[in-house]
């Protein structure tokens, strides 16, 4: 009898051994994963506010353009450059004025009919007068946002507000401080959030985990069902509590290992720097009247130590937006020295370009480091060709400086993907550049009926009076590529020529294809 007391004391014990000890480990590891998911949560919360925040000044920068048209209201003039800022305004769906309160004109033409100025929600601290919800003349069912200033208005889809990548079951909201809701991705329950946004900036509410980001004008909501990491840790707890003392340790292992491989995104980008994971493919530019190939375009990929590559798309905001994408460009001048300096330095007419960060147009950090690699080299410094987005012309004259300072070293200096930021005639005519990149997205519009099929020949026109080199993105057919040349356009890039490539392929692409005289 007492034998048996003791084994089943013995068991007793054991089983709440190994019970106590899984049972705080999970709790522990719970409290982590919340943790874990709101620090993610207030990711894309803070890249909801920032997108809102780039929208808000794309469309303020557009209205205070118009606002300083000294021609006359609803001329054609007037109507014309209206169109264009909507056009090259990526949130900007239309422009319209309003005289006396009344529509008396639009980006679409003049107006018919009595359409007044509608009532705002509140306005900004740059003065922008905001109406949450308008529903436009031409639509039943699709409600815009309204941004006033002065005299004229825009209306802007809410969903460039939160136009952010999220993981699936994530869900994204837009309100002002008031509670007035402004924009949403995935359908989220405008009485949870109006609930959230008057609590704390993260936890739990009922099913929802939920995390917000509060700025001047707003605060973005991300928010997620509590069920997507229940489900596991039940599933778990299942197999695992029966085990005893013996699995508790080997669980303790196993959840520290999980804990190391389960990195945020930011973490595996970190470590993905520090171990160099990064390469360089090379997409050719050939020159659209003799297709010879005269250089290529330096584009970086991720790759994982599993061999599989990560899309930039999905890693260059981040490390732009952690300040990562430095170190990223240095890699890559780095291995495009390595890469192809043998090549540059036999065949004088190639050119390699390498983009540049806002940062680094910014700064000029990058200069000394391109010159300091490319010393006793060999390659001279108008071999390296600079490309810069138009999102590094924010502080135009920091970029303007930096500019003028590539070029004294004798570095060509290009804009890229022209058309799709912040650019203007303006900032063209005020910027030492060389060439002028014809965004894809244009390139996709020729030879169709898109509306903005007739604006490339317009970039075209303009980079020709600016006596700038213009190199077309993205050709993928022959009808484009013929298109291009008939009007004169220097160079081409894209999938009908070459795809992006390891340097060993673009060296043997250079060798294979004979200059034409």
């Amino acid at each position: 009898m007492d034998r048996s007391r003791i084994i089943v004391t013995a068991v007793m014990l054991a089983m709440l051994g190994a019970i106590v000890p899984i049972a705080a480990m999970f709790h522990l590891a719970w409290t982590q994963a919340v943790q874990k998911e709101h620090e993610r949560l207030q990711l894309f919360a803070s890249r909801a506010s920032a997108r809102a925040d780039i929208s808000l000044n794309d469309a303020t920068a557009a209205l205070r353009q118009i606002d300083q048209f000294t021609g006359i209201r609803c001329s054609a003039d007037h109507i014309a450059r209206m169109r264009q800022l909507t056009i090259s305004t990526r949130p900007i769906e239309e422009m319209g004025y309003f005289e006396n309160g009344l529509l008396k004109c639009s980006s679409w033409g003049p107006t018919e009919g009595r359409v007044a100025q509608s009532t705002p929600d509140f306005t900004t601290r740059d003065g922008i007068a905001v109406t949450a919800r308008m529903q436009p003349v031409m639509s039943d069912d699709h409600f815009l946002m309204a941004l006033r200033y002065r005299d004229h208005n825009v209306l802007v889809d809410p969903v460039r507000f939160v136009d952010v990548i999220v993981d699936p079951g994530v869900q994204i909201a837009l309100t002002t401080q008031t509670g007035i809701l402004l924009g949403a991705l995935n359908s989220p329950n405008p009485a949870r959030i109006e609930k959230i946004i008057a609590g704390p900036g993260e936890g739990i509410d009922d099913d929802l985990l939920f995390a917000t980001a509060r700025g001047t004008d707003w605060i973005a909501v991300a928010t997620e069902p509590t069920s997507q990491i229940l489900g596991s840790v039940r599933k778990q707890q299942f197999m695992l509590l029966p085990l005893g003392a013996f699995m508790a340790a080997f669980i303790i292992g196993v959840v520290v290992w999980l804990s190391r491989r389960r990195l945020s995104p930011l973490g595996e980008l970190q470590i993905a720097v520090r171990k160099h994971e990064f390469i360089v493919h090379y997409q050719p530019i050939v020159e659209l009247r003799t297709g010879n190939c005269i250089g290529a375009e330096a584009l970086v990929r991720w790759k994982r130590p599993n061999g599989s590559l990560v899309r930039p798309d999905l890693f260059i905001p981040l490390a732009e937006e952690s300040g990562l994408i430095t170190a990223i460009t240095d890699q890559v001048i780095a291995m495009v020295v390595f890469d192809l300096n043998r090549l540059l330095v036999a065949d004088r007419s190639l050119h390699i370009a390498i983009n540049l960060s806002a940062t680094d147009v910014g700064t000029a950090r990058v200069l000394p480091i391109i010159e300091k690699a490319l010393q006793h080299t060999g390659i001279q410094p108008q071999q390296i060709w600079l490309e810069a987005t138009e999102r590094g012309f924010v502080d135009i004259n920091s970029a303007r400086s930096t500019l003028i300072r590539a070029r004294e070293l004798g570095h060509a200096v290009a804009i890229d993907d022209f058309g799709t930021g912040y650019s203007s005639l303006s900032y063209l005519e005020g910027l030492p550049l060389d060439a002028l990149k014809i965004d894809k997205s244009f390139i996709d519009t020729i030879s169709t009926n898109s509306a903005t099929s007739s604006v490339t020949p317009h970039i075209i026109d303009m980079a020709k009076t600016l006596k700038l080199k213009i190199v077309a993105e993205g050709v993928e057919t022959q009808a484009q590529a013929d298109y291009l040349a008939e009007r004169d356009v220097d160079y081409g890039q894209g999938w009908l020529f070459a795809r992006p490539m390891p340097a060993s392929e673009f060296i043997a692409y250079c060798r294979q294809v004979e200059p034409t005289a």
